[in-house]
């Protein structure tokens, strides 16, 4: 398992709070404009597009935040691989990089689960533009898998790649770094361990 800093059960719920409203925010904003927009010109078809992407990239993130981050059922309760796939295809359906899933179905713990969902951001925000993040499900008993993000400029904050190490030197957890924080804690709870390996162009997580 990775070591990693201690953080009060209030802390980590309040900082993941902060990350879910930053991810939601911009997607409301636009549902927002596009209905005062709609206000002066009822039958514009840009600001009715605007209104519907936004509205799809607010229901998508929720969605994929739902899973990723909340309760997903009972605290045994394991999650359809096929589920996870659709919320992270919503997800990433309105960002930048594509995303590519393989490995075969199944049902797996759900912590294994969310670890992978949070994977796949921590993946996407590190690359600058388009590129594409590919899901392997490598097995699910044990769990393994991995996650790889390719692209133009490839890069993780300093203090990312220290948690992962287990050297991480900060003076607390962020709103920057408490989703790979987060990443880590479920990995940790799910018995697993996470490593990376990052190289020209290419990025790979592992988890098992």
């Amino acid at each position: 398992m990775n070591t990693i800093p201690d953080l009060s059960s209030a802390d980590l719920a309040a900082l993941l709070s902060s990350k879910i409203c930053h991810d939601i925010i911009s997607p409301v904003f636009g549902i927002q404009s596009g209905l005062e927009l709609l206000d002066d010109m009822p039958d514009d078809a840009e600001s009715m597009g605007l209104v519907r992407n936004s509205c799809k990239a607010a229901v998508g993130k929720l969605q994929f935040a739902r899973m990723a981050y909340g309760a997903s059922g009972s605290q045994a309760a394991t999650i359809d691989l096929n589920d996870a796939r659709t919320v992270a295809d919503g997800y990433m359906a309105h960002e930048k990089p594509d995303l590519v899933w393989s490995g075969k179905p199944g049902y797996v713990p759900k912590n294994f689960v969310k670890a992978i969902l949070n994977l796949v951001v921590l993946a996407s925000s590190s690359i600058s533009r388009g590129g594409e993040v590919k899901v392997e499900i490598e097995s699910a008993d044990p769990c393994r898998a991995s996650v790889t993000a390719t692209g133009q400029r490839i890069r993780l904050q300093p203090d990312v790649v220290a948690l992962i190490d287990g050297s991480f030197q900060g003076e607390a957890i962020t709103a920057q770094t408490i989703q790979p924080y987060y990443m880590l804690f479920l990995a940790n709870e799910a018995g697993l361990t996470v490593s990376h390996e990052i190289g020209e162009g290419v990025v790979k997580f592992t988890i098992g």
